[in-house]
C-alpha cells in the first residue's frame, strides 16, 4: 500500500444543509460513520488466479476473507455502542462480498455466537439495515492500486450493479437511493485526487443522511483517509489491515427542517481495529 499524506480537515459547523430524510425527534444528536476496508482478496493468496481470471482487476474474497468480514460485522453489532442504519459499498466484488457478510451479521435473528459466516445464519431481519452501491467509494483507479497489465485497456471496469446487488442479502438493497457519483471516476486518477474523492464522499454521504449511522465499505486508502483527514493531530497512515475500520462521529443540530453539522472526530484509536499510523513532523 502506498503511503498517505495529510489531508486538511474541513469544518462544516457553520454551514446549513437540507437533509434527504428528516428526523425531528431530537434537536441535537450525533451521527456516527464507520469506514471499513474489505476482507482478504484472492489475488494476494492465489498468485495464479490473475492469469486465468476474466476480470483480473476485480478479485473475490478467499474463505478467510468471508469469515473475517462476518466476524467484523458481528463485532460492529455488539461493540460499537450504536446501530448501523445504512451501508454504502464500493462496486468492486471484494467490497460487495464483504458488505454482504457484514450485513448478515448485523441483521441476523437469534444469531448463533459460534457462527463463522453468512452460511451459519438461519434468518435475518432485512429492515434493520439498508444497502446501496456507491461509485465514489471505489478503488483508487490508477497504477498504484491496479497494475497496468491487468487493468481494462479501455478504462471500462464493466460493473453490473444489478448483479452486484443480487449478491447482497435479500430485502436489504435500497433501490431508491441516488448515487453521489453517478459514474465511475476516470482512469487514471492521481493519488491526491483519490484521497480528495474519499474525503468528499464520506462527508457527502453523511450530509445526505445526517440522522442515520452509516457504514462505508471501501478500500484501504479510504480507511487511511478517514484517519488522516479527521485525526486531531497530523498523522501518516502506513498500513490498513483487511476489515480494519475507523469510527467517526460528529454533532448534528436540527432546526426548521435543516441541520448544522459539526466537525468529525475519531471515536477510538484506529490502531485497535487494524490501522497503523505515525505522527508527522511539524
Amino acid at each position: 500500500m502506498s503511503s498517505f499524506v495529510q489531508i486538511p480537515q474541513i469544518t462544516l459547523s457553520n454551514k446549513l444543509f437540507k437533509p434527504e430524510k428528516e428526523n425531528m425527534d431530537s434537536p441535537k444528536s450525533h451521527q456516527n460513520v464507520v469506514v471499513m476496508r474489505h476482507g482478504d482478496r484472492a489475488d494476494n493468496y492465489e498468485p495464479m488466479w490473475v492469469s486465468t481470471a476474466a476480470r483480473p482487476w476485480d478479485p473475490h474474497l478467499v474463505k478467510d476473507g468471508l469469515v473475517r468480514a462476518f466476524i467484523t460485522g458481528r463485532k460492529l453489532r455488539t461493540q460499537l455502542g450504536f446501530p448501523i442504519h445504512r451501508v454504502f459499498v464500493s462496486p468492486f466484488l471484494r467490497c460487495i462480498q464483504t458488505a454482504s457478510e457484514v450485513v448478515y451479521a448485523l441483521c441476523a435473528v437469534d444469531e448463533d455466537p459460534n457462527a463463522m459466516s453468512s452460511k451459519d445464519v438461519v434468518s435475518i431481519d432485512a429492515s434493520r439495515v439498508k444497502v446501496s452501491v456507491e461509485y465514489g467509494l471505489c478503488e483508487m483507479l490508477n497504477r498504484h492500486a491496479i497494475r497496468l497489465d491487468i487493468a481494462p485497456n479501455d478504462g471500462d471496469f464493466g460493473f453490473n450493479i444489478a448483479e452486484a446487488e443480487a449478491l447482497l442479502p435479500a430485502g436489504t438493497v435500497d433501490h431508491s437511493v441516488k448515487r453521489v457519483y453517478e459514474e465511475m471516476p476516470q482512469w487514471e486518477e492521481t493519488v491526491s485526487d483519490t484521497r480528495s474523492r474519499y474525503e468528499r464522499i464520506i462527508k457527502a454521504l453523511a450530509d445526505k443522511y445526517p440522522y442515520e449511522n452509516l457504514l462505508l465499505v471501501s478500500h484501504g486508502e479510504a480507511v487511511g483517509v478517514a484517519v488522516s483527514a479527521f485525526m486531531k493531530e497530523d498523522v501518516s497512515v502506513h498500513e490498513v489491515m483487511y476489515c480494519a475500520y475507523t469510527e467517526l462521529r460528529r454533532p448534528i443540530l436540527s432546526k426548521n427542517g435543516s441541520f448544522t453539522a459539526g466537525e468529525f472526530e475519531i471515536l477510538s484509536s484506529p490502531a485497535q481495529s487494524g490501522v497503523s499510523y505515525i505522527p508527522t513532523a511539524p
